[in-house]
């Protein structure tokens, strides 16, 4: 076997030992070692594997990694056939249905697993996606687009500029409704950045995740990919949005603004929870979407999309604690940062032994703005003279945002212009309903959007 057609994933010892053997991923190889013998086909091994191992899946269909050890035999009882991924046909179009684009950029919801190896890759061709969740036939005529291949921890604000200029070349070709296959890690920073950056939307996007991965039996992938077509062919309403589950249960898909809701729980499938108000809506169990209030942009085909895509990088999130030490505000004024969004504790609070940083950071020409770091509740920094001290200053309170979706505001603002009191003005207008001019009642938030 040729260096260049070794075993996927295959390197050092376990390469060697395979390469000597002449075996190749999809073969049937038979292992004997310690007066025991293993029998299956070769599979490839994930990238960050050891070379100390080969991995077999067996006739059970388990997979088993087998230690390499000097007085084992390696030897290759069979060709195999080598991992490929047969697509299903594409179904029949239904030009009477509404056309949604699905746009992946990453993440759990946009691979899948081939059962005969383990091997994962990306499903987000139309053919994939109707072989993994073939109910969208039914729901809309679905056009695919790879965008990113990223882990979601990995895109930045040039990313939300690529996705952002992307759906707007879709809408002006006159989609219905746009999908975003998004990883969960940070898809609540985007789905903030997109509704800063397409206003006037006339159709609804939908950013949509997966928990759980499709090989799993409690997967979400397909339920929650179900209800964002949906929602981005039929929905009444023209927002960025995240459709997730509602409860640990496949029941219900809830809909939330892109401005409201954030990742709670690292597992859970009803990982995301509306903050400082409700679901804009919900489908229940293959129901139609239902709206859960009046408040929000209705669909309109007519309506023309205003795209504002940049998004400045020369900001900084600062979280308060018990002792911290101020010179790290002196550290990112010094490298011209031009917006610092601090993490406060309560009502809007730091130690007043912050407030010389503070004040020499707003006269360098810094915009300091302060969400408070409980999940609930808005800031009001008029209550203890701490807070007045600071709105003294200049700092600009947060109202009701809560920190992912002010720092991902600040960002937006200072790509938008770089007249200061432009950006403290835009920093405070309400562009994508990010703040309300009341906070609901925290019980009812806690019940109906807590984890």
């Amino acid at each position: 076997m040729n260096q260049n057609e070794a075993p996927l994933g295959y390197r050092g010892q376990a390469l060697n030992v395979l390469t000597q053997a002449g075996c190749e991923v999809g073969d049937i190889i038979r292992i004997t070692k310690e007066e025991k013998t293993y029998e299956g086909i070769l599979i490839p091994r994930a990238e960050a594997g050891d070379d100390k191992h080969v991995v077999v899946k067996m006739k059970s269909g388990y997979n088993i990694g087998i230690r390499l050890e000097p007085n084992m035999k390696i030897e290759k009882v069979g060709k195999g056939i080598k991992p490929t991924f047969a697509s299903p046909p594409l179904p029949p179009q239904r030009e009477e249905l509404p056309k949604v684009v699905i746009m992946s950029t990453g993440g759990t919801i946009a691979s899948r697993v081939d059962y005969r190896t383990g091997a994962v890759r990306s499903a987000i061709s139309a053919s994939d996606l109707y072989g993994v969740v073939p109910e969208l036939a039914d729901l809309a005529r679905i056009d695919t687009q790879i965008l990113l291949s990223i882990y979601s921890e990995n895109i930045t604000q040039k990313h939300w500029t690529q996705i952002a200029q992307t759906v707007a070349e879709h809408i002006k070709q006159g989609v219905n409704g746009v999908v975003i296959a998004h990883g969960t890690d940070t898809m609540a920073y985007t789905a903030a950045a997109l509704s800063f950056a397409l206003q006037n939307l006339p159709v609804p996007v939908i950013v949509v995740g997966a928990q759980r991965s499709s090989d799993r039996p409690s997967s979400d992938a397909a339920t929650n990919l179900i209800g964002a077509v949906k929602a981005a062919a039929y929905a009444p309403f023209a927002e960025v949005a995240v459709a997730m589950h509602e409860t640990i249960a496949d029941t219900t898909i809830a809909f939330n603004r892109g401005t409201k809701v954030r990742k709670c729980h690292t597992s859970r499938r009803d990982t995301f929870k509306p903050v400082n108000g409700l679901p804009i809506a919900r489908t229940a169990n293959g129901s139609d979407v239902t709206m859960l209030t009046s408040d929000y942009r209705k669909r309109d085909p007519s309506a023309q999309l205003t795209l504002k895509p940049n998004f400045s990088e020369k900001v900084a999130l600062v979280k308060f604690y018990p002792g911290f030490d101020p010179s790290v505000i002196d550290w990112y004024a010094e490298r011209e940062i031009k917006g610092i969004l601090l993490e406060g504790t309560g009502l809007g609070h730091v130690s007043a032994r912050c407030f010389g940083a503070i004040e020499k950071a707003i006269d360098h020409g810094v915009i300091v703005a302060l969400a408070s770091q409980c999940i609930w509740g808005r800031v009001n920094m008029n209550v203890y003279d701490t807070g007045r001290d600071l709105l003294a200053l200049g700092v600009i309170p947060c109202d009701d945002m809560f920190p992912e979706t002010a720092l991902v505001k600040l960002m937006w603002v200072l790509g938008q212009t770089r007249d200061l009191e432009e950006a403290k003005k835009l920093f405070k207008t309400n562009i994508a309903g990010e703040f309300s001019p009341r906070t609901l009642p925290q019980e009812r938030q806690i019940k109906e959007g807590g984890t």
